[in-house]
């Protein structure tokens, strides 16, 4: 990972207005990285920011999976998701994908706004990391 930072923001529709609050608060920390976002959320991001975000499809249309395969490709550091545990999605299976592909590949991970605070906060944000990346290829030799 490099010091400027590839960053995907995500929220539910109950979250969306958290992460736009959470983002304002950050908006100097999150104007030294590249922002993308899905659809909708994207959109309000960046009226707020007033700061260019590359935007997916809306998360129900494919956008989870499109970040996903994203984070599978090291084309995103950190994922910042405001999801909402209290009400089923429609595309609920596609966020279970893109939360199990941001652990799967090892990069930081915010479902809420604690988090987020922590891993804004963290000095490891404005330097270069390197992600250790964990041996899969138990998984991938074994015969069903």
């Amino acid at each position: 990972m490099k010091q400027q930072k590839r960053i995907a923001l995500v929220a539910h529709d109950n979250k969306k207005h958290e992460l736009i609050r959470w983002a304002v608060g950050n908006r100097e920390k999150l104007a030294q990285h590249i922002l993308s976002a899905t659809g909708t959320t994207g959109k309000m991001l960046e009226e707020e920011l007033k700061q260019p975000i590359h935007k997916y499809k809306s998360g129900p249309l494919g956008g989870d999976m499109q970040i996903g395969a994203d984070i599978a490709n090291g084309n995103i550091d950190i994922l910042i998701f405001f999801w909402d545990p209290m009400e089923a999605q429609a595309h609920d299976p596609d966020i279970k994908a893109l939360l199990r592909v941001a652990v799967t590949y090892n990069i930081p991970l915010a479902c809420d706004m604690a988090t987020a605070d922590f891993i804004f906060n963290s000095s490891l944000l404005s330097q270069d990391y390197e992600v250790q990346l964990p041996d899969y290829s138990f998984y991938v030799k074994r015969k069903i």
